[in-house]
């Protein structure tokens, strides 16, 4: 798991983004340390900001 967001210009896609997210928190169960849950967060804005760039994409 990548310790870092990528670079500025090498967006992921959602799929790979969410892929993360499912593998930092496998169960709505499981809490997470401070530290996951700060991962948790950035991977969210960053899935948010994946998928609204598909979706103008596809528009």
């Amino acid at each position: 798991m990548p310790s870092t967001p990528p670079a500025l210009g090498r967006a992921r896609s959602a799929a790979v983004v969410n892929d993360e997210i499912r593998e930092l928190w496998p169960h709505p169960a499981v809490r997470l340390t401070p530290e996951q849950r700060a991962r948790y967060e950035l991977l969210v804005v960053e899935w948010a900001a994946a998928v609204r760039g598909e979706i103008v994409e596809a528009a």
